[in-house]
């Protein structure tokens, strides 16, 4: 219980959150890094994945990448990106990173689209819809859920495994923990732990909030059960009326 109340004690005091070495900079810092390591592993595993997902090939490819970039440690990565160009601190970490995130955006947006209903993608080519169209309009709208949800899990590890970038002279919270260490401090150290934990749950709420939010159907299934513009259809399909194909066909093909 000391070791705990020695980290309320760091955490409370006012001259830990102040300057560049403060919670509030460092906090930025961690965020900067993590989020600038997402991003780059989704504009390399995404459009990938979405291609691989329409054309219906590189099932084999995505796994082995998956399974490859999953096995390289992110402190390995970083102990070779010194011997290289790249050197110490904020790149390496960012790029370290950015290669630990592609697993689940590149495994999930390819899932994502490949899981899209065959007749669904076929009644949207014999409606004449290109190739892109399908895409764009019916097949990425349908995958979103899973693309969320492989955004979620990435944003996580990587806001975790960010405490990394102090052992290489970066930045953000792993600095706080790392001096800890340097100084013996447990109490330093369970504090960074602690802020290193809130941020990654703060990131696990925020983004199942968003993943929720992004789901198709769902304003239309709140909309049902209170009794709004939708009951009436669903009343009518109730009472043995057949539902208009054609506008239910034309409401899943309205996407954009």
């Amino acid at each position: 219980m000391s070791d705990l109340h020695d980290a309320l004690v760091w955490l409370n005091d006012p001259l830990n959150w102040q300057g560049p070495q403060g919670v509030p900079h460092l906090t930025w810092q961690h965020i900067y890094i993590s989020g600038l390591a997402v991003g780059i592993a989704a504009l390399v595993a995404m459009p990938l994945a979405l291609f691989l997902g329409h054309r219906g090939r590189g099932g084999g490819f995505t796994v082995v990448v998956t399974n490859v970039s999953r096995a390289i440690p992110t402190l390995a990565l970083l102990t070779v990106f010194s011997a290289t160009a790249i050197g110490f601190g904020n790149r390496a970490t960012i790029i370290a990173l950015a290669v630990f995130a592609i697993p689940p955006l590149l495994t999930n947006t390819y899932v994502g689209v490949r899981e899209v209903d065959p007749d669904v993608v076929e009644a949207a080519r014999g409606m004449g819809l290109s190739g892109w169209s399908v895409l764009t309009r019916v097949e990425l709208p349908l995958a979103v859920p899973l693309i969320a949800a492989g955004v979620r899990t990435a944003a996580v590890q990587v806001v975790a495994t960010a405490t990394l970038a102090a052992l290489v002279g970066g930045g953000g919270l792993g600095v706080i923990i790392n001096t800890g260490f340097g100084q013996q401090d447990t109490g330093q150290i369970i504090a960074g732990g602690i802020l290193v934990a809130l941020l990654a749950l703060l990131t696990e709420i925020t983004l199942a909030l968003v993943q929720r939010r992004v789901t198709p159907g769902r304003e239309r299934h709140l909309r049902r059960g209170q009794g709004g513009a939708d009951a009436v259809p669903v009343a009518a399909a109730t009472d043995g009326a057949e539902p208009d194909k054609d506008h239910e066909r034309g409401d899943a093909f309205s996407v954009s």
